[in-house]
């Protein structure tokens, strides 16, 4: 069983998850900007936590067999800032680079004029740099934030089936899927989505366009997540091909949208920039 988790924030998980990743048939993962767990004082924080994306990541991951790609943006918790806002400005150079390969997490967190502005703003930098986007739907009052970034896709440059929209539950994957864009899931162990509610949906709405994230970060939150999907799948009836379509070949197809994919691993170097992860004499 191969895996492509979408949507997971290795930064802030240990290198022993990359090894039980591996192990549970992960084998390429794409890790989207999102907020530090503290508030940021200056663009200059995001510069640093990006380059760790298009380089420390990466290698962290290939010494564990999985290809790590990133997007990049000003994170919707962070939007409301205007410490963190002029990122914006900045943000274009970092998107040209190898790697990168849409632009999120944008969206609504409570949806505040400011959400608003940055959302149009970097779906704009998405189509100038012919990225798809991720797209984070609002953990509160879901069916109305769901409604609104769905008007703010519709009236920019970006084409709805290059737009993922992540974090959808019953009340808003009709809707969602009538738009025309891809329908993301975030898997968690108490809260968002769990197996058995993402094996009913996709039972009702196929497995085309479907993408199967853990989003794990560091709240509660469990990588593994989407093989425990793939399991329950096959639990339910789904035949093999349809768990590597919904676990492996939607999400290659969306971020390939890019072009930038790259799913062999290169063989990591000794040091990433003088650093290693070993210890212990390993």
């Amino acid at each position: 069983m191969r895996i492509f988790d979408p949507h997971i924030h290795m930064t802030s998980r240990t290198t022993d998850d990359y090894r039980a990743m591996y192990d549970a048939g992960v084998r390429a993962l794409v890790e989207p900007s999102f907020w530090l767990g503290q508030p940021r004082t200056s663009p200059a924080s995001f510069l640093d936590y990006f380059d760790s994306l298009l380089g420390w990541e990466p290698f962290r991951a290939a010494q564990h067999g999985i290809a790590h790609h990133c997007a990049l943006a000003l994170n919707p918790k962070e939007a409301n800032d205007p410490r963190c806002t002029p990122v914006l400005d900045v943000l274009p150079r970092h998107l040209a680079k190898d790697g990168v390969v849409a632009v999120g997490e944008i969206g609504y967190d409570s949806m505040t004029p400011a959400e608003d502005t940055a959302l149009a703003a970097q779906l704009q930098l998405a189509a100038d740099h012919g990225l798809p986007a991720l797209v984070h739907t609002p953990h509160r009052d879901k069916l109305t934030g769901l409604r609104r970034t769905i008007d703010v896709v519709r009236e920019s440059a970006l084409a709805p089936d290059r737009v993922l929209l992540d974090h959808l539950n019953e009340t808003t994957v009709k809707e969602a899927a009538d738009s025309g864009a891809w329908l993301g899931f975030s898997v968690y162990p108490d809260t968002k989505m769990d197996e058995a509610r993402t094996v009913t949906i996709l039972k009702e709405y196929g497995t085309g366009r479907v993408l199967v994230n853990s989003a794990a970060d560091w709240g509660r939150s469990d990588p593994l997540k989407t093989r425990a999907v793939a399991d329950a799948m096959l639990a339910a009836g789904f035949t093999d091909d349809d768990v590597d379509q919904v676990l492996w070949r939607n999400p290659v197809a969306f971020y390939g949208l890019s072009g930038r994919l790259h799913l062999d691993v290169p063989t990591p170097p000794d040091l990433h920039e003088g650093n290693s992860v070993r210890r212990g004499g390993e």
